[in-house]
This record gives structure tokens, sequence and C-alpha cells, in this order.
């Protein structure tokens, strides 16, 4: 038990942040990501002796269909936000772009944020993501251009910010 446990501690001091990240993406906001996170962990924990291989695809798999679950039941019992945040001052054009897409990343609806996060933070094909989301490959790609027809509603001159934020890199 104690080898489990520390190929499992391993496993996540290794892997934690950037299993958080994917999270982030997924869930839209930092506490929601923990949570989601936690319990992931937790489910690959309780079946660690049975994972072989790489664990990371494992645990993704897990975050993915945990939120798409949560979709699923706070779609017949929608929460009711009580206050918002208050904005970030924000310091240079970077920051204001990466505020502005934060924005309209949470504001795309859920099953579209997951297939931008699959889709490019991911970099997984349009069949992987289908499998993942338990979905058509049709339903990715319309998703998915909706979710980029959106976001450049959302985000006046996000091609062009873009295109030159590449050029000066």
């Amino acid at each position: 038990m104690a080898e489990v446990d520390g190929e499992f501690t391993a496993f996540v001091n290794e892997r934690g942040a950037a299993l958080l990240r994917v999270a982030y993406a997924l869930a839209g906001n930092q506490h929601a990501a923990e949570d989601l996170l936690q319990n992931a962990l937790a489910k690959a924990y309780a079946r660690w002796p049975r994972i072989r291989g790489d664990a990371e695809p494992y645990v993704k798999r897990i975050l993915y269909h945990d939120q798409v679950s949560g979709w699923r039941r706070r779609a017949r019992r929608p929460e009711v936000p009580l206050a918002e945040l208050p904005e970030r001052a924000a310091a240079g054009e970077d920051s204001d772009l990466r505020l502005l897409l934060r924005d309209a990343l949470r504001a795309l609806p859920p099953r579209q944020r997951a297939v931008l996060t699959l889709r490019y933070l991911e970099d997984l094909s349009v069949e992987q993501t289908a499998a993942l989301l338990g979905c058509r490959t049709g339903t990715v790609a319309s998703q998915s251009a909706k979710a980029l027809a959106k976001l450049r509603q959302l985000v006046p001159g996000l091609d062009e910010r873009t295109s030159r934020a590449e050029v000066t890199r």
C-alpha cells in the first residue's frame, strides 16, 4: 500500500499543475477547477493499482466525464449566481487580450468550452474529442465552429490581435 501511495503522490506532484490547467479550462474558474481535479484524483486513487501505463490520460478522461456529468445535472437544476467577482486591473495589451478571452470563454456554453479545450489546448483530433465527450464527430466540428464564431463576436479584432502577437514573438 505504501508503494501505491508513493507512486500516486509522485504522479500528483509531477502532473498536478498540468491537470489543474485542464480542469480550469473546462470549469472556467479556479475553485470549480480545484474541486473537479480533486474528485478526479480521488477516483483515480481508488483505481490506482489497476491503472496501467500512463495515468494522465486516464485522469483527464475522468475530468472530462465528470465535467459533462456536472453540466447535465446543472441543466436539470440550474445554479443562480449570487455575486460577481470584481474586475482586475490589466497591465498591457497581452493581459487585456487574455482577460477578454477568459471572459469570452466563460460566456460560451459548457459543451463548446469543452470542445475548444480538447481541440486547441489538449491538441486532440476531432475523433478523439468526440470519443471523450461521447458525441459524434459532426457535433465536435459544429460546436467548434460555433464557439470560434462566438469568440470572434465577443472579442472584436481577435484575428488581427493574435496575428500581430504571433509576428512580434
